[in-house]
């Protein structure tokens, strides 16, 4: 029963985290709520910012959170995209550490396996490390590259410059960490009740 329920306390503590960070200057009818991020990064499915925030100024960066299976996209200081995504399986292990983007390609091709469409990718390693649009399950699955669902790939691909940095973690970040423990099911419905 443990292992069913650790989806769930995963996209409920990235859900909290988003409430809790400060989002840059948005309005409440653009903030990004728990309900809103925690259906956003089920597998498959993200959460952009079209507002202030996604043009602030400032360097793109990308955090991919391996345990997490899931891809925080910032704009300076402010949080513009969160994403589940899919990295390599056992075997075929993304590599962690901070890389720079190499090369971008629109409608790239696999040089290693036999011509897979990766599109919106960006290069990370010359040896075929990248994220790229891709069928992503919210584990890993893979053979060493991060796919993303393609609308979140177009609008990083499109964000992102040559020499963004992406951060690639075996773990789970601290602002993710440091977000509060959900409330005992009881607690909540007898709070909703009122």
């Amino acid at each position: 029963m443990r292992v069913a329920f650790l989806p769930f306390v995963r996209r409920f503590t990235v859900a909290a985290s988003l409430f809790l960070l400060p989002l840059g200057a948005a309005d409440a009818a653009t903030a990004l709520t728990p309900a809103t991020a925690a259906s956003a990064v089920a597998p498959g499915r993200f959460v952009w910012r079209d507002d202030a925030a996604a043009s602030a100024a400032g360097p793109v960066r990308v955090l991919v959170s391996l345990p997490l299976q899931v891809a925080f996209v910032f704009k300076g200081g402010a949080l513009v995209g969160v994403s589940s995504v899919s990295s390599g399986v056992a075997g075929y292990d993304t590599p962690t550490g901070t890389f720079t983007i190499l090369q971008k390609d629109k409608d790239h091709k696999s040089n290693i396996y036999d011509s897979a469409p990766m599109p919106y990718m960006l290069r990370l390693t010359w040896d075929g490390v990248a994220l790229h649009a891709g069928k992503v399950t919210g584990e890993p699955a893979s053979h060493g590259c991060v796919r993303l669902p393609i609308a979140f790939a177009r609008k990083l691909y499109d964000l992102a410059e040559l020499g963004a940095t992406v951060s690639v973690v075996d773990e789970v970040p601290d602002f993710v960490q440091q977000a509060p423990a959900p409330e005992p099911v009881a607690e909540a419905a007898e709070t909703a009740a009122r």
